[in-house]
């Protein structure tokens, strides 16, 4: 498969092959977490270590269960209890990582760009589970796989992405992501909610849900990343779900095969209704979740193939 990146630290840095190679090989792992017997050998004897520097269930959890399913032994790192939470800078935790020589870090860390930094500074692949509000990878993959699953296709798509922008990584990565794929991307929210230098990216922007959600394809909607504000960015919940959340009334303007999206947590009654994010029919939310191990197992799977590792040692699927 072409892949040959040392670490998985954003989207923006991966090509097209790159993308489908994760994707291709993560549809194997959906097969194969399926059935009753889910244990390869492929990172048999390796050492995985998860680092969240924020609190996380859904992610941190996921790649536990990925490397525990590939074979890795996996430790996760208590970091409030850390030396960091005693004045230890990052990069001397990263030279004390490098001394118990692991194969791969996974790192979820509230500030921009500290992942990149630790992944300069030791000798083992590093992913990145989300940092600050540059990049969430392995959702946008999860999400790609989701819709690439449920439409047969990624390229030249109307997706709209609805909600917070400003403050979320998800976001940002699936822009990259989508627009690689020469995808049509609409961004519907409310203009404090937008970041500055959007008009960049190559995207569509809307105020008004009714016009930016007008016959696309994915409706993906996404948290309010109410930890990362620090000013009044919506008048109220109550009016942000008037005219910002998902309800039945929204999603009629979107095209009749439309399925609805959104990375979780969710907060119903805010950002989407309780009744279309448990709609069978349009909703893909759990499938997303399903699509996360998967995903996240191909790209550990990918990221050890690139080191010397004894003959025989792969994927079982």
């Amino acid at each position: 498969m072409a892949f040959s990146a040392r670490h998985l630290l954003g989207i923006e840095q991966l090509s097209v092959p790159d993308i489908q190679s994760i994707l291709d090989l993560a549809d194997q792992y959906v097969d194969f977490n399926r059935k009753s017997h889910k244990h390869s050998d492929a990172l048999a004897g390796l050492t995985q270590i998860n680092m969240f520097f924020e609190n996380s269930t859904r992610t941190q959890a996921s790649f536990e269960i990925a490397g525990k399913r590939l074979g890795a032994d996996v430790m996760n790192m208590a970091m409030a209890a850390s030396s960091l939470s005693k004045g230890e800078t990052l990069i001397d935790t990263a030279l004390t990582l490098n001394a118990m020589n692991p194969d791969l870090l996974v790192v979820r860390h509230p500030h921009s760009g500290a992942v990149d930094l630790l992944a300069q500074k030791v000798k083992c692949a590093v992913l990145n589970a989300g940092d600050g509000r540059h990049e969430h990878p392995t959702q946008a993959l999860l999400d790609a796989l989701t819709i690439r699953r449920a439409k047969g296709r990624l390229h030249r798509l109307n997706v709209a992405i609805c909600g917070d922008i400003a403050h979320s990584r998800v976001a940002r990565s699936n822009i990259f992501l989508l627009g690689k794929m020469e995808s049509r991307i609409r961004l519907v929210g409310p203009k404090t909610l937008m970041p500055s230098g959007i008009d960049q990216f190559g995207v569509e922007v809307y105020d008004d849900m009714a016009k930016g959600l007008k016959d696309v394809d994915v409706v993906m909607m996404l948290r309010l990343q109410k930890e990362r504000m620090d000013g009044a960015f919506i008048p109220s919940e109550r009016e942000y779900y008037h005219r910002w959340g998902l309800n039945a009334e929204k999603l009629a303007l979107a095209k009749e095969d439309a399925i609805v999206m959104h990375p979780g947590p969710m907060n119903r009654g805010v950002e989407i209704d309780g009744e279309i994010a448990d709609d069978i029919r349009r909703s893909v939310i759990q499938e997303q979740v399903e699509m996360g191990v998967a995903v996240r197992m191909a790209a550990m799977d990918l990221l050890m193939r690139n080191r010397e590792v004894p003959s025989g040692r792969g994927v079982m699927v």
